[in-house]
């Protein structure tokens, strides 16, 4: 004869019924009695579940089960599917404002020519502005290896010249034939995202009185693709 185990035993228990983890309304609320809470917010008290469907209905709404743990439970009279509408925007608009946190990466070569030192300093101001972080790596070649104070000098005078839109978070860290170094934006994602933009410059009046004609300052702007 063959032992049952334990599992099976669950199995053929649970077999056939529904678990579901979604509020209980109206004739599916088991308790007896609730707590019931008007359609207003008002505590009526504790009432029969027969006496709480009835007030439920006389309104044209449900009778939700909002804390099935409490003794005895918490019952609200509401109209449940705007409810899980709302619960539905709700959550919608939570996952709309999450911060998604993107590290973007430049690498230096430690005999970087001027121009190109700019121009990398450039994009690394526009990452930070955005509100993202910047891993800044310095490779090292051949003898370089063995000057790697002339990576740490390059990127701390690096982030001397970017300290108004970040700052260090990781200091730079030697790996291998690298030097890694992780900047931190000022602003955060949700405050870049936010941060209005600046206003046109309007140019000034001319004056009836002005001898010299005045010339408006135009400003023109120049984005560095990467």
């Amino acid at each position: 004869m063959r032992l049952i185990s334990p599992c099976e035993i669950l199995f053929f228990f649970l077999r056939g019924r529904v678990i579901s983890a979604e509020q209980r309304i109206n004739d599916r609320i088991r308790a007896s009695e609730v707590r019931l809470i008007g359609f207003s917010g008002e505590q009526v008290g504790i009432v029969t579940t027969s006496i709480a469907l009835e007030m439920a209905e006389e309104v044209g709404l449900d009778l939700v089960e909002i804390s099935p743990d409490a003794k005895p439970p918490v019952c609200k009279i509401m109209d449940f599917g705007k409810y899980k509408y709302e619960i539905a925007q709700k959550a919608r608009e939570a996952r709309q404002n999450q911060t998604h946190i993107v590290v973007k990466e430049i690498r230096f070569g430690l005999k970087i020519e001027p121009h190109d030192y700019e121009t990398k300093k450039a994009h690394i101001e526009r990452f930070l502005k955005g509100g993202d972080k910047v891993k800044v790596t310095v490779q090292f070649k051949g003898r370089e290896q063995t000057r790697p104070e002339m990576g740490y000098r390059l990127l701390m005078k690096l982030s001397e010249e970017i300290a108004e839109f970040g700052f260090v978070e990781f200091a730079p860290k030697k790996e291998g034939k690298s030097m890694t170094m992780v900047l931190g934006p000022v602003l955060k994602k949700s405050q870049a995202a936010k941060k209005p933009a600046s206003k046109p410059v309007t140019p000034p009046k001319k004056t009836v009185d002005a001898v010299e004609e005045v010339v408006p300052e135009v400003l023109e702007t120049e984005e560095v693709s990467q």
